[in-house]
């Protein structure tokens, strides 16, 4: 039996990522704590988050487990949710700027507002002839697999993922990304690197193909 670690830093629906993982962690044991030592026994670590950029870093940095996650990134594997992608990156717009963790070199950007969706008109033609699209980006969208990798597996190119942001990654590397979306233009929705994987959508809210992505997060070796 292995040991699955949600960070508790006091943000983020916590018990509806950890009530999706024990539904498919078969037996396996899912705790959630912000305990360093709990954190640091773990087999693999979930990050999940939602709300403003700088509250969670100041979330996170009063919960004392900036360290851990610094200290343990790379060493099993990794997953971020939401905001718990959207924090290991470098710097965030949101709230006038606030610096990140830094664990991926990138930017975080607020979408454009207004935002339009021209993909289905004429692109020479002004915005009032193009879609307007709501700012946060809420509710299913496709995501395009950039590259194969294995928390991919049994889940079909393009298939829909739920989301809810108002701001967006775009890290430095194009080599980090594994999953992009359209909305208003395209951008990166999942990174992966050594141990790590981190999305922008919800998986414990995107129903069978969530719940997969969670099954074969428990069972990754960490390997790109």
């Amino acid at each position: 039996m292995q040991r699955i670690v949600v960070i508790d830093y006091g943000m983020g629906n916590l018990r509806s990522v950890s009530k999706a993982i024990e539904s498919v962690a078969d037996g396996d044991e899912v705790v959630v704590t912000s305990d360093a030592d709990i954190i640091a026994s773990a087999d693999r670590i979930v990050c999940p988050g939602q709300g403003a950029a700088a509250d969670c870093m100041a979330a996170l940095g009063d919960a004392g487990v900036v360290e851990s996650i610094q200290q343990l990134m790379g060493s099993r594997p990794f997953m971020g949710i939401c905001m718990g992608l959207q924090v290991l990156l470098t710097h965030s717009e949101e709230n006038e700027g606030i610096d990140c963790l830094n664990l991926l070199p990138g930017q975080v950007r607020r979408f454009d507002n207004p935002l339009f969706d021209k993909t289905k008109f004429d692109e020479t033609k002004p915005d009032e002839h193009a879609q307007r699209l709501k700012v946060p980006h809420m509710g299913w969208s496709k995501v395009d697999q950039a590259r194969s990798h294995p928390l991919w597996s049994g889940i079909d190119d393009g298939a829909r993922f739920y989301f809810a942001h108002s701001y967006y990654c775009a890290p430095d590397s194009d080599e980090a990304v594994v999953g992009r979306c359209n909305y208003g233009k395209e951008f990166a929705v999942a990174v992966a690197q050594t141990k790590l994987f981190a999305c922008q959508f919800h998986p414990e809210k995107s129903a069978r193909d969530g719940l997969q992505l969670l099954r074969n997060f428990i069972s990754w070796d960490g390997s790109v």
